[in-house]
């Protein structure tokens, strides 16, 4: 049952938001640089018109907006007071991008068991930031959580382990990150159309220079974890299909590795996904709704990012296909190493060797879906995605 209006718009009062994290963080006022306000309001905004929240979905969603204000004002507190933090230096990170369910998450943890990049791990992308009762030192608390959460998330959407091997203490994509700029794709939670025709016009720099500065912070708390200096972060996120001009802007030195898949095979998967989701934030969200802005944001991006490779140096990418990636992940791991300027040695390969015997794709269970659940059909999507099929498939590799 949908949450009363009034008490919705309680709730996701942008003001009251605000104060509640000024509040949770002893009186921090400073949020850090860019346009986070302006994007907070039309989120909020959305999320009470559109969304359709639950009273469970509005607290949970409250939540998250309140904890990522926090997390804001106490990394500005942090840099603030160490401006060294604004002085480490990421500008070369080996970036994979692609759509979802091509083999993304695989490639990058195959990458991961390498200590010259640096990751970030779930729980770090969850709770950037340091937390009451633990050290910089020893980030207790925010691991316990982000297991307990993970724990939780498999038990009430068992079917995520199908799509996405959710676990806290492993690399994972910098995307929760990213939606601490509240510039975010948030139709991956809630039906928010208004915030996401509003997010399809923005310039996304701001987005990517506050993603550096978390990196800068997640890498100078590593130095005081004791983790060792690596030669460069390893990144990966299907939202940089959107802004790939933005990112290697941002990162004047990034290498990029495309991957490439059937958009017939990946797009409605992730469909099912997002409804998944939408069920925790809304009581009966309507999966058509679902599939139809999922189509035509992943529209957005493919064709986004093909003009910015057509825009961009060739040598800065290396295209992956995912079957590749599958039967033959050291050959695609000796391919980016090759590409990235790399050496690949006996014992990385013996690292990556092992982690694929305990973590391959065999070890999971296939995503059950229908297509025509989200009103997808096989001849639609031939139609709609004709161009990269015709450009990418053929050429990847």
């Amino acid at each position: 049952m949908n949450a009363p209006l009034d008490r919705i718009r309680s709730s996701l009062d942008a003001d009251g938001l605000i104060a509640e994290a000024v509040s949770r963080t002893g009186g921090l006022t400073a949020f850090g640089d860019g346009p986070y306000r302006e994007a907070l309001d039309v989120m909020c905004a959305s999320l009470i018109d559109e969304a359709k929240l639950s009273a469970r979905g509005a607290e949970m969603m409250r939540e998250k907006l309140v904890g990522q204000l926090v997390n804001r004002l106490v990394i500005e507190y942090y840099v603030r007071r160490h401006p060294e933090i604004a002085d480490i230096a990421i500008d070369d990170p080996l970036v994979i991008v692609g759509l979802p369910r091509t083999g993304t998450t695989l490639l990058q943890r195959l990458l991961a068991v390498d200590p010259r990049f640096h990751t970030a791990a779930w729980w770090e992308t969850r709770y950037p930031a340091p937390l009451a009762g633990e050290t910089l030192a020893e980030p207790t608390v925010r691991i316990a959580r982000a297991q307990a959460e993970v724990a939780t998330m498999i038990d009430c959407i068992p079917q995520i382990l199908t799509i996405h091997p959710l676990d806290a203490m492993l690399a994972d994509e910098e995307f929760m990150l990213m939606e601490h700029s509240f510039v975010c794709a948030m139709d991956s939670y809630a039906n928010v159309p208004r915030y996401t025709a509003w997010l399809a016009q923005q310039d996304l720099t701001p987005v990517y220079t506050y993603l550096k500065r978390m990196l800068q912070f997640l890498q100078w708390q590593k130095a005081r974890r004791g983790v060792a200096p690596a030669a460069r972060w390893l990144l990966k996120t299907p939202q940089h299909l959107h802004a790939l001009d933005v990112l290697c802007r941002v990162f004047p030195r990034a290498q990029v590795v495309l991957t490439h898949r059937d958009p017939a095979q990946t797009i409605p998967s992730m469909a099912s996904m997002a409804h998944t989701l939408w069920q925790m934030y809304a009581d009966d969200p309507d999966p058509l709704a679902v599939g139809a802005q999922w189509n035509a944001g992943m529209s957005r991006a493919i064709g986004a990012a093909m003009a910015a490779r057509d825009a961009l140096p060739a040598d800065r990418f290396l295209d992956v296909r995912f079957e590749d990636t599958v039967s033959n992940p050291l050959g695609v791991a000796e391919a980016v190493y090759a590409f990235a300027g790399m050496p690949l040695d006996a014992r990385q390969r013996t690292a990556m060797t092992d982690w694929m015997a305990r973590n391959g794709r065999d070890k999971r269970a296939a995503h059950d879906y229908s297509i025509a659940r989200f009103g997808f059909t096989d001849a639609q999507l031939a139609r709609d995605f004709a161009a990269y099929r015709a450009r990418h498939l053929r050429a990847a590799g």
